[in-house]
């Protein structure tokens, strides 16, 4: 089976076909950070626009590339920006509706959940799962496709939100948290100390928007920083964040008594994030399962998996209504 997916939940505009009976994946994806870039963040208007404009030929281009009949499309509901959402559920479900084919409503999270299968098809349940992302960070017991339930999330600021926001205090670029996460290896150890936050007490929701307050309070410390200082700050917010999700992690797989941590969404390809989890695992005698990085960020190549496995479990759609939602738990899947 071969099933095409599309991605247009914020800022990039990405097709992909999954090849059930191979397991292989032919993606492409248009990233929209050099339009955004001049303004410091995501133009809502300006990502459905460029959705609009790039989805055709991205298609074209991806469907050159095989002489395969699609037999499913699927496509990113939510949650994400509504326009841009719109775009691409209103482009699929009218390839299904012209190609006579059903068409599955993906949850986004669920593809970033599902992304390390792409790798690792076998990955054995249940396992716990760290969602990290620029809206999103969760923990969550797996314990099948589509079986589901929320540990901790994050009361205010996900990961990623509070890595864009810092970086803008730092006065860096966009997109934010990566540029901020390459100064960091820059940085000198032990200059600095930022909290860990809820790590003082039970339980495994996270919290980082005192973390950012934290840092703006050091920065004000100072008159003028210079490169060196930045770099030093940003290591030990680096460093903050990455213990933070390390230790929650430590709590929840010794709470279920697990051995498999997958990691996912934009946040896991970091590079310090993946090397402490790969140390912690090794410790309790369990295993890292992790998406290539082209996977970690947006992609359509998990939301055709997904779909793959919805429509396995007889989840497509049964009519022709379009429904996106800009906010969606994963819970209510």
């Amino acid at each position: 089976m071969n099933v095409l997916g599309i991605e247009t939940s914020c800022d990039e505009t990405a097709v992909a076909i999954y090849d059930s009976k191979h397991h292989q994946v032919a993606h492409l994806v248009h990233s929209q950070i050099p339009l955004h870039a001049k303004y410091g963040g995501v133009v809502p208007e300006l990502a459905s626009r460029d959705h609009i404009q790039r989805i055709t030929p991205l298609l074209k281009e991806l469907l050159g590339q095989t002489s395969e009949k699609i037999d499913a499309v699927a496509y990113t509901a939510g949650p994400g920006l509504i326009g841009a959402l719109l775009v691409g559920a209103t482009f699929a479900r009218s390839l299904a509706y012209a190609w006579q084919v059903p068409s599955i409503a993906v949850h986004h999270m669920e593809g970033h959940l599902l992304a390390p299968l792409l790798e690792y098809p076998n990955l054995p349940f249940p396992f716990l799962a760290l969602l990290v992302s620029g809206g999103h960070t969760l923990l969550v017991d797996v314990q099948d496709f589509g079986d589901y339930r929320l540990l901790g999330e994050s009361i205010d600021d996900a990961a990623g939100e509070a890595l864009d926001k810092t970086a803008k205090l730092l006065g860096l670029g966009y997109p934010g948290g990566a540029i901020l996460s390459k100064l960091a290896e820059q940085g000198k150890p032990n200059r600095f100390h930022f909290p860990r936050p809820l790590t003082d007490r039970p339980g495994l929701d996270f919290s980082f928007s005192g973390l950012k307050t934290a840092v703006l309070h050091t920065t004000q410390t100072f008159e003028k920083i210079d490169e060196q200082t930045r770099a030093d700050i940003a290591h030990a917010f680096i460093d903050a964040v990455v213990d933070t999700l390390v230790i929650k992690c430590t709590r929840a797989l010794k709470q279920m008594n697990y051995k498999n941590l997958v990691i996912a969404g934009g946040v896991s390809a970091n590079s310090q994030l993946r090397e402490k989890l790969t140390s912690l695992m090794a410790q309790m005698n369990g295993k890292l399962w992790l998406a290539r990085p082209e996977f970690c960020t947006d992609n359509a190549a998990m939301i055709a998996y997904a779909g793959y496995q919805r429509l396995q479990r007889d989840l497509a759609n049964k009519d022709l209504g379009i429904q996106v939602k800009a906010r969606w738990s994963l819970l209510e899947l």
